[in-house]
């Protein structure tokens, strides 16, 4: 279609698909200063930068919840299972032959 093709050709050029999106020209501004300096940086530029770095900022919080979120998960499964072996070495013991010992052949000595 020609609406496709027109953005495809734009893109090639350095523009973006959409006003919204990146591109060359997007996050570059087209000139500079004779000497060789770069352009001071577009209000857009500033924008997306400060969002990209709150997003960042987000990930890696939210990274640190989730580790400390697993390690107090580990804590509480490492307390159930150490509770669990304290009940069953404290428990009523069944009475039997438990712990007796007897002879290989069946019969006692005397």
């Amino acid at each position: 279609s020609l609406s496709h093709s027109l953005s495809l050709s734009l893109y090639r050029h350095g523009f973006a698909k959409s006003n919204s999106e990146y591109g060359v020209l997007t996050d570059n501004p087209d000139w500079s200063f004779a000497d060789g300096r770069s352009a001071p940086p577009l209000k857009g530029q500033i924008r997306r930068q400060r969002e990209a770095e709150e997003t960042a900022a987000r990930v890696l919080l939210l990274s640190r919840e989730m580790e400390r979120g697993r390690e107090k998960w580990e804590r509480q499964k490492d307390l159930n299972e150490q509770i669990k072996e304290e009940k069953r070495a404290t428990e009523l013991q069944r009475k039997g032959n438990k712990g007796r010992e007897t002879s290989i052949s069946g019969n006692s000595s005397q």
